[in-house]
């Protein structure tokens, strides 16, 4: 009986960090910017002496789905999204170089350029700050021009532009602060060829539909894993009854 409590118990802990997973996705369907995480099940044989007479699953996190989202329109002239493959570099808590689609943009009290989860957006020469303005524009290459306090109506300053990266997707690893970085953790080169659509958003590309079926289904088989469990403590019940017998 050891072995199939054994192999069942660690699927249905494999099948929880799947729901945990997917569970996350499911709460993010509404985040701006959002990338999808991604996990997979493989077989793991147990290594000891003799011969390998037991396998187990082992649920994987195998990274982050490139779909992109959908793109709406805001007319908020801190909105950008990303058109196509690319990101906006930001600095995370820790100081490194991080990647995101995130373009929910405003300006802190120190006239910073911040993402909606406050991570300071990255320019040529490091985090951008801006001046106090009447008005603000972000052009599709990322330039931040702005008209400053008590300036003429026609007269606008380019303040700094954004770093905007599209380094191929193998080389890219998300991270748990939701952020994407370099798999070497060096930063990516800017990317000219990376555009931005002002006055809009890209949503989440989790698909809401796909996610509360997988958790439908994940829960069916995690209920499947403790029938089974059941099962064996029934017929190691049964065997003791017998064994008393003589």
């Amino acid at each position: 009986m050891d072995r199939v409590l054994y192999v069942v118990a660690n699927g249905g802990k494999q099948l929880m960090h799947a729901q945990a997973l997917n569970t996350h996705n499911l709460a993010n369907a509404n985040t701006v910017g959002f990338q999808q995480d991604l996990a997979n099940f493989r077989t793991q044989m147990i290594a000891g002496p003799g011969l390998e007479s037991r396998a187990f699953a082992t649920a994987e996190d195998i990274g982050v789905t490139f779909d992109k989202g959908t793109i709406q329109t805001t007319g908020r002239s801190l909105d950008v999204a990303v058109n196509g493959d690319g990101w906006i570099a930001v600095q995370s808590a820790d100081g490194s170089e991080g990647y995101t689609r995130a373009g929910n943009l405003h300006v802190n009290v120190n006239g910073q350029l911040m993402t909606g989860a406050d991570y300071p957006v990255l320019g040529d020469a490091g985090p951008i700050v801006v001046p106090d303005f009447e008005k603000l524009e972000i052009g599709g290459d990322g330039t931040i021009s702005v008209r400053p306090v008590g300036q003429q109506p026609n007269t606008l300053s380019e303040v700094g532009r954004i770093k905007l990266v599209s380094p191929p997707h193998d080389m890219l690893v998300k991270g748990g602060d939701g952020l994407l970085r370099m798999r070497d953790n060096a930063p990516a080169p800017a990317a000219t060829e990376v555009k931005l659509v002002s006055g809009a958003l890209e949503s989440s590309n989790v698909n809401s539909i796909e996610a509360m079926v997988n958790m439908i289904d994940l829960a069916r088989q995690f209920e499947m894993q403790v029938k089974i469990m059941k099962t064996a403590e029934d017929n190691d019940a049964s065997t003791t009854r017998i064994m008393d017998l003589g």
